[in-house]
């Protein structure tokens, strides 16, 4: 009987917990989301989108994606606005209080990334962000 592969998806998804783990605190004391930083973070990085651009960016399936534009719409960080060429076409721009719920956490999630440098070392996640680039760009 031949000896199981190591499952390449379980180690990705324990990686990603792990790292996590630096950054959930920051998110708790923020009253944040991991899916609403995501789109915070997003959106300040690449400016206003289409929902489903936003959805595919964040990896956040569509309809989880209208719930999480919601309560972030609700809260006044986000806003959203229809293409006035077609009505079907939905926009997502950060308010003046998403850029400023940005600006607040920079500072958290920078010490984050330092405290993971710290112990993981810079040249190791240049590597580690080149490979995970690359396997993005595989098709099955």
């Amino acid at each position: 009987m031949p000896i199981p592969r190591q499952s390449l998806t379980l180690a990705l998804l324990q990686a990603r917990e792990a790292a996590m783990g630096f950054f959930r605190p920051s998110l708790n004391a923020h009253g944040l989301t991991e899916q609403q930083w995501r789109v915070i973070r997003i959106l300040r990085q690449q400016g206003e989108l289409e929902s489903h651009q936003l959805a595919d960016q964040a990896c956040i399936l569509k309809p989880s994606m209208t719930g999480v534009l919601s309560r972030l719409e609700r809260d006044g960080i986000v806003r959203r606005w229809k293409s006035e060429q077609d009505q079907r076409r939905v926009f997502v721009g950060l308010t003046e209080l998403g850029q400023q719920c940005f600006v607040d956490m920079s500072e958290d999630m920078e010490s984050n990334y330092q405290r993971i440098l710290e112990q993981f070392g810079e040249d190791k996640l240049h590597e580690l962000l080149g490979l995970l680039n690359a396997l993005k760009n595989i098709k099955p």
